[in-house]
């Protein structure tokens, strides 16, 4: 059976992203446990990620200063905050901004081992139920 499923081609569309690192393998241990990203190896020998839809990828880069102060910030998808914060804390990430400070909005921030600042959002439930 062949998969019909392929990611989006759109003008405008975010599709890639690097986020430095000091250490790849604690990186792809990391964002593999916490957000299940798909881990794939590139003909070179370089290693790449692709989000769980399949929608975007990226690759993590060494020798680039990491981003600890929010200015341009990429927020990923969640189903329930609580769950990511705890695998977050669990796998070597802290929490630099709590849930609720951007109220009404489900969010937080975090950063990860190498201290890259991201942040999180889980949708209202009537998004979901809406979508579903």
């Amino acid at each position: 059976m062949e998969n019909d499923i392929h990611p989006t081609l759109a003008n405008g569309k975010l599709c890639y992203i690097e986020i430095p690192t000091t250490n790849i393998n604690r990186s792809i241990a990391f964002y593999q446990k916490v957000f299940n990203w798909k881990i794939r190896r590139r003909s070179n020998g370089s290693v790449a990620f692709d989000d769980t839809t399949g929608e975007v990828s990226g690759s993590w880069v060494t020798g680039r200063k990491t981003a600890r102060e929010p200015g341009l910030l990429i927020y990923i998808f969640v189903d329930t905050i609580s769950v990511t914060i705890n695998a977050i804390m669990t796998n070597g990430g802290q929490i630099t901004q709590p849930v609720g400070a951007d109220a009404p909005e489900i969010t937080a921030r975090f950063s990860d081992p190498d201290g890259n600042i991201l942040g999180l959002y889980q949708p209202p439930h009537e998004y979901i139920e809406y979508y579903l």
